[in-house]
C-alpha cells in the first residue's frame, strides 16, 4: 500500500460517515411518520459498513498490486424491530381495536448515533489533515 493511498482511506470514511448521518437524520425527520407511501408506518434505517478488501487479500500472491482500502457501504437496511402501539380510536388510521402503530426510531439512539458518526467523521478528517502534514514535510526534505 503506497503512502498516498491512505488518503483514500480517510475519504472513503468520510463518505462513509456522511451517508450514516444522512439516514440519522431522515430516521429523525421521520419519527412520527405512521403512514409512508406504501402505506405502512415509517422502520428506521441502518447502515452496514464493508471494508473495501479484507486483510486476507492482501497476504495472497498478487499482495504488490495496489487495491483500493477503505470502507465502502454495504446496505442501507430496514430495522425489524417490532413498531410501538398506541391507542388512539380517534386517529383515522387506527386499526379496528383502536390502535395506530408508531416508527421504531428512538431519537435518543438516533441522536447517539449522529454522535458516534460526528465522532468518527472528525476523527478521519484529523487523520486525512496528518497525512497532508507529513506528505507535506516529505515534500521539504529535497530543498
Amino acid at each position: 500500500m503506497s503512502f498516498l493511498s491512505s488518503l483514500d482511506i480517510s475519504a472513503s470514511a468520510l463518505s462513509a460517515q456522511r451517508t450514516r448521518m444522512d439516514i440519522i437524520a431522515q430516521n429523525i425527520a421521520n419519527a412520527d411518520t405512521i403512514k409512508t407511501e406504501d402505506g405502512t408506518p415509517y422502520r428506521r434505517q441502518l447502515v452496514v459498513f464493508e471494508e473495501k478488501n479484507s486483510f486476507k487479500s492482501y497476504l495472497g500472491e498478487s499482495r504488490k498490486k495496489a487495491r483500493p482500502a477503505g470502507v465502502k457501504i454495504a446496505a442501507v437496511i430496514k430495522d425489524e424491530s417490532p413498531l410501538t402501539p398506541v391507542y388512539d380510536p380517534t386517529n383515522p388510521e387506527a386499526d379496528k381495536n383502536g390502535y395506530i402503530y408508531m416508527p421504531n426510531v428512538d431519537k435518543t439512539k438516533e441522536t447517539i448515533d449522529a454522535m458516534a458518526a460526528s465522532n468518527s467523521y472528525n476523527a478521519n478528517i484529523t487523520a486525512l489533515n496528518a497525512i497532508k502534514a507529513m506528505a507535506s514535510k516529505a515534500l521539504e526534505i529535497g530543498k
